[in-house]
């Protein structure tokens, strides 16, 4: 057997942004939504703006109707729904069985809840099927859904038992996100400023088998961001850790995944075969990036200390949580924050570096924060720091 090969994180780090579309936006034509998020691994969606700006800055010449449209169009190629680590997502409703097939098949954690609040396992059942009946053809708010679990199980689902932000909630919304992992919920367009649900396009196709789906998924992860290790991959899934340990394991013993030594140390793993990286990537990515809240490719990466580096990781991680902050990229790492302001069609795009810009990067910064505003089809004003770099039509 020949040695694993050995990978330089600059290029690991390059090939990921390549395929990521953060090299070179998808033309028009090349890929759309569907395609962009495919292979994001999905777009988390807790801050549907952000979401949409992800996709977005991943097209050329795209907006945030592009992406509404692939959601909400006549033929939708994105859906709204729960994805990995049970946050709300945008997913390629063409890989729905994908998804559905994986995350219905990674064990739960611990529960949050008290012991008397819990669901049982047959009850829970009842309550997911209860979930994608009321859904059935419907577009329902979350009061309605309440309505109609309650009237199709009992009152104990709807016994307010669960801590929220400003009060407490009914028992059954405990699974709202399991019904969301087992293909039976998702979100629809807003009634007004009314949050509705629905069952999502596909749901009248079976997810795929348990097995089949996970290995699919761990390969497919580790094309868009490996070389991992299983910890990382189960940190992205929020999985425990000895099960993606055992999952990675069955898949080697198959060939499915090789092992790549990553800046000399073992334990990270690619799909196999797929071992080609940039000769030199310094030349793949240069340059400046803007990139938004929840942004899948900054929470995917590892390692952190190599994505972040030096004075980022404390200023642009949140207790070694990222996505938390917007953030700037130079030359394929983090070197610094950003946040954004919106007043009628203005955009006022602050940008906070860690280190002095040179005029070049500055130049790179405009153009970013232009198509930022592109994106959010408004007009952007650049400001780093208290200094007004541009303003852009």
């Amino acid at each position: 057997m020949s040695a694993p090969a050995t990978v330089t994180w600059s290029a690991a780090n390059a090939r990921r942004m390549d395929r990521q579309f953060l090299r070179t936006p998808a033309k028009p034509g090349e890929a759309g939504p569907g395609e962009v998020v495919g292979a994001m691994l999905g777009a988390q969606a807790q801050v549907s703006s952000a979401a949409e700006l992800s996709v977005g800055l991943r097209m050329d010449g795209a907006t945030r109707h592009d992406v509404r449209d692939a959601l909400w169009g006549e033929e939708p190629s994105l859906v709204k729904t729960y994805g990995p680590r049970g946050t709300i997502h945008f997913l390629p409703t063409a890989e729905l069985p994908l998804w559905t097939g994986a995350l219905s098949a990674i064990p739960g954690g611990p529960s949050p809840f008290k012991a008397a609040d819990r669901l049982t396992p047959d009850q829970t059942e009842e309550i997911v099927r209860a979930i994608g009946d009321a859904l059935d053809g419907a577009r329902l708010t979350i009061d309605e859904l309440s309505d109609e679990v309650v009237a199709r199980t009992g009152p104990w689902a709807g016994d307010l038992v669960l801590p929220a932000f400003q009060g407490m909630w009914p028992r059954w919304r405990s699974v709202m996100h399991l019904a969301g992992h087992r293909g039976v919920l998702s979100f629809a367009p807003n009634r007004g400023r009314k949050v509705t649900y629905t069952r999502p396009p596909t749901a009248g196709e079976p997810p795929l088998d348990a097995e089949v789906a996970t290995g699919r998924l761990v390969r497919r992860f580790l094309y868009a961001y490996g070389p991992a290790t299983p910890r990382e991959y189960a940190k992205w899934a929020a999985a425990p850790g000895a099960w993606a340990d055992g999952v990675f394991a069955s898949l080697a013993a198959e060939g499915d995944i090789e092992e790549v030594r990553l800046e000399g140390e073992p334990g990270s793993w690619v799909t196999a075969g797929d071992t080609e990286f940039p000769e030199f990537p310094d030349e793949l990515v240069p340059g400046v990036r803007l990139l938004p809240y929840f942004d899948a490719y900054v929470i995917a990466s590892h390692p952190r200390a190599r994505l972040f580096p030096g004075r980022a990781y404390e200023r642009a991680l949140a207790g070694g949580q990222a996505g938390n902050f917007p953030v700037l990229l130079i030359d394929g790492v983090v070197a610094g924050v950003w946040h954004q302001r919106r007043s009628g069609r203005s955009v006022t795009v602050t940008v906070e570096p860690l280190s002095p810009l040179s005029a070049s990067q500055e130049r790179d910064l405009a153009g970013q924060a232009e198509r930022v505003g592109e994106v959010l089809e408004g007009r952007a004003e650049l400001v780093v720091g208290e200094v007004t770099v541009g303003a852009h039509a």
